[in-house]
C-alpha cells in the first residue's frame, strides 16, 4: 500500500534531490477517501509528461488498496495535461474479490478528464513459470548515459526539446544502440535502454512498481519511428501517446539495472504500436509493456507544436 512508503521517506534529505522530487511528486494529497490531487513537472515535454500521470493515477488506485499487489494497469490518454494546473484523481473501487481487487481511475484537469486508467491487484502467489529469454546485448558498464549528447547536436535541437534531451533526471539511461538524433540512419524497429534510478530506494513493492510505470513512458513509442530515419530536429514530427499497457510479472528494484527492450511490429494510420520488456541483469523478466501512439509527418512550417493536443488529434 502506497501509504507505507509514504511515511518512510524521512530520509529523504539524504537521497538525490531529483529522485526526491519525483518520489513526493507521486505521493499525492488526499482530500477525500477516494480522491487525490497530484502536482507536475515540467521537464521538456510539450505537455504534463504521460509517465508522471501514469504513476501518479497507479498511486491513488494503491491508496484504496491493502495487502496486495498490482499486477497490471490500461490506460488511454484522452487530452493534454496542463503543467501549470493540479491534477485530480477519481478512483472507483470497482471489486474487491478474494483474490483480485480492480480500481478505476479517471485523471481530471479543467473539468475534463486527460486519463483513464484501471488497474487489477492480486495476493501474492505461486503457480507457473516460464518467460522469454534476455537478449543478448552489452552490459551498461562502459555504455554512455543519454544526456552525454555532443554539444554541436544539441545546439540544433529545440530548446523544449533540448531541456527534455539532456537535463538531468531521476534516472539513469544507457542505450545500448547510439542514435544519431541529426541524421539518423532507417534501422529495425527495435532499441534497448539500460535503465537505474539515481539512488537507492526503500524497499517498499508499491514505490517501484510507481517509479517503473513512469520510466515505462520513456523512449517506447520512439522505437515505431526506427525504421524511417525520421530527425526529431527538424520539427516536422508530432508523437502523441493515446494508450499504454503494463504487466509486472515478478520482483524487482527499480534502483537497480533494468534492461528495456523495445520492438515496433507495425506502424500504420498515423500510428506507431511498440512493445517493451523490462529484464534484471541476471536475466529475470519482470515486466512487460506495450503502447500505441499517433505518429505523423507534417510540413515543419505548419507544425505549430512538437505533440498534438489529446483532443485535437
Amino acid at each position: 500500500m502506497v501509504v507505507a512508503w509514504t511515511t518512510r521517506l524521512s530520509n529523504a534529505a539524504k537521497m538525490h534531490p531529483i529522485l526526491a522530487d519525483l518520489i513526493q511528486l507521486l505521493k499525492l494529497e488526499r482530500i477525500e477517501d477516494n480522491i487525490f490531487r497530484g502536482a507536475s513537472r515540467d521537464i521538456g515535454s510539450p505537455q504534463v509528461f504521460g509517465g508522471q500521470v501514469l504513476g501518479q493515477a497507479l498511486s491513488a488506485a494503491q491508496h484504496t488498496v491493502e495487502n496486495r499487489v498490482a499486477h497490471s494497469l490500461h490506460a488511454y490518454f484522452l487530452r493534454r495535461g496542463d503543467i501549470e494546473a493540479p491534477i485530480i484523481y477519481e478512483v472507483d473501487r470497482a471489486r474487491d474479490g478474494g483474490s483480485f481487487s480492480n480500481r478505476r481511475v479517471v485523471a481530471i484537469q479543467h473539468g475534463r478528464p486527460i486519463l483513464n486508467l484501471a488497474a487489477s491487484f492480486q495476493n501474492p502467489e505461486t503457480g507457473l513459470e516460464h518467460q522469454v529469454a534476455m537478449p543478448d546485448v552489452p552490459a551498461p558498464d562502459g555504455l554512455r548515459d543519454l544526456t552525454h549528447l555532443a554539444a554541436d547536436v544539441l545546439d540544433k535541437i529545440p530548446v523544449k526539446m533540448r531541456r527534455f534531451m539532456a537535463d538531468e533526471r531521476p534516472f539513469e539511461f544507457r542505450p545500448v544502440e547510439q542514435t544519431e538524433l541529426d541524421s539518423p540512419t532507417r534501422g529495425e524497429p527495435a532499441k534497448h535502454v539500460w535503465i537505474r534510478a539515481l539512488d537507492t530506494l526503500p524497499d517498499n513493492v508499491a514505490l517501484h512498481q510507481n517509479l517503473l510505470a513512469y520510466v515505462s513512458d520513456f523512449e517506447l513509442l520512439a522505437t515505431s519511428t526506427l525504421p524511417h530515419g525520421l530527425s526529431f530536429t527538424r520539427g516536422n514530427v508530432i508523437m502523441a501517446s493515446l494508450d499504454h499497457a503494463l504487466w509486472f510479472h515478478r520482483g524487482f528494484r527499480i534502483d537497480e539495472w533494468l534492461l528495456y527492450s523495445m520492438e515496433s511490429p507495425n506502424a500504420g494510420g498515423a500510428r506507431g504500436y511498440a512493445r517493451g520488456h523490462f529484464f534484471t541483469t541476471d536475466g529475470r523478466l519482470v515486466a512487460t509493456t506495450s503502447q500505441e501512439g499517433l505518429v505523423r509527418v507534417v510540413d515543419p512550417s505548419r507544425a505549430r507544436r512538437r505533440s498534438a493536443p489529446r483532443d485535437q488529434a
